[in-house]
């Protein structure tokens, strides 16, 4: 057995707002097939290795945000996420990619995402 092989997987969570909306779910299925395979693809690897995964699936941006980073054919897409205890990943926001920068107004609404999870779950991190 390889060493990897008995590490236990991360759990993804996707952020639901106080109306029970799942925003990103949303946004990965109004994708086209391709590029929804892609990001789907991705959250599953970040589920496989999760804090192992590096570049150039994943970067941190600041704080406690982390970014997805998806290829699909001339597209790029960015999901933001944030560790949580208990091996868990929370998916707060996606958008495509039309910067070289992540823009600070996309890592705003996921810091506002994490900050109302962790106001109604009362779980910080």
């Amino acid at each position: 057995m390889k060493p990897m092989d008995i590490l236990p997987s991360w759990r993804v969570i996707f952020y639901q707002d106080a109306r029970g909306r799942l925003p990103v779910s949303d946004w990965i299925h109004g994708l086209p097939g391709q590029a929804q395979g892609r990001v789907l693809k991705t959250i599953g690897l970040l589920k496989e290795y999760g804090v192992r995964l590096g570049m150039p699936h994943c970067r941190h941006l600041r704080g406690k945000l982390w970014e997805l980073r998806v290829a699909a054919g001339r597209q790029d897409y960015r999901i933001l996420y944030a560790a949580l205890i208990g091996q868990r990943f929370i998916v707060l926001h996606a958008f495509s990619k039309k910067t070289a920068k992540t823009p600070a107004r996309e890592m705003e609404i996921a810091e506002r995402r994490l900050a109302d999870y962790q106001a109604r779950t009362q779980e910080r991190n």
